[in-house]
């Protein structure tokens, strides 16, 4: 092996010199030094916000005014049901964004760096998730602000709100863990996100969301009734609208860390164990 003999070049030697060798980063460290790593990427590309932001601009006017006036009788009566469903649902659809960054940093070879790295070993997913939930974030604050200019008043007041963010915020970063293993596993970022969208579309669309469950067929209501986004929907609907009850809010908790106890170990172990 050839070894680069830089003489008596002073300059150079100092400033390649390490006089102390630097601590390994705690694990706290390293997440959130990911995480700033995912802020920045959207920093630099502010482009990939347009989805998030017109997304929920375009489901809003057109579910609120196509049919506001079928369904409720009115547009206005109608997106003071919709609004809390159509904000569930666009976070919801921005989560399956966390498996399609994941999979095209994995196909550049940008993971295999990380994996090598004395650091937390989850730090680079966990950190990409934390980062996420600003998009999750300014998903939220877009559709709430449309919202209220179309004529949406929740009861719940700024307190409800902003409880309703933090609620939908947890499951979102839960159910994220499902698209990141759909990042490990599949070879494209294009694979990525159909399949995410062929998991996401059921539970959103057959959902509460839109109509109350009492108007569907028997079939498609025992679906609703078992869905976890029906009960994340009922209980964002509850804090928004100042109804809420402690059922309500835990069963939506005890959804989140549970599909966090499954699927953080699956994915930490695809993760490790990926060649």
């Amino acid at each position: 092996m050839r070894t680069l003999d830089i003489g008596e070049n002073t300059a150079l030697r100092a400033a390649i010199a390490v006089p102390e060798r630097p601590e390994r980063s705690t694990p706290v460290g390293a997440t959130l030094t990911f995480a700033r790593r995912a802020l920045l990427k959207i920093k630099h590309v502010p482009e990939q916000l347009m989805d998030i932001t017109f997304t929920p601009v375009i489901f809003t006017l057109m579910f609120t005014y196509l049919f506001g006036g079928a369904i409720a009788g009115d547009a206005r009566t109608y997106l003071q049901f919709l609004l809390p469903g159509i904000l569930v649902q666009t976070v919801l659809i921005v989560t399956v964004y966390t498996g399609f960054t994941l999979n095209t940093d994995i196909t550049k070879g940008v993971f295999d760096r990380f994996r090598s790295l004395p650091i937390w070993r989850p730090a680079p997913i966990v950190g990409a998730l934390i980062g996420d939930t600003v998009r999750y974030t300014i998903a939220s604050a877009i559709t709430i602000g449309l919202g209220l200019v179309l004529g949406f008043r929740p009861a719940g007041g700024v307190v409800g709100v902003v409880l309703a963010v933090l609620l939908l915020l947890v499951f979102a970063f839960a159910l994220s863990w499902v698209f990141t293993i759909l990042g490990l596993l599949m070879r494209t970022p294009n694979a990525v996100m159909g399949v995410s969208m062929l998991v996401l579309m059921p539970l959103t669309f057959a959902s509460n969301i839109f109509v109350a469950p009492e108007t569907m067929p028997s079939v498609l209501r025992a679906w609703v009734d078992i869905n976890p986004v029906s009960y994340l929907v009922t209980a964002v609907r509850g804090l928004m609208g100042g109804t809420a009850t402690f059922a309500d809010v835990a069963w939506v908790l005890v959804a989140a860390a549970a599909m966090t106890a499954v699927f953080a170990p699956i994915t930490m172990r695809i993760y490790r164990n990926r060649s």
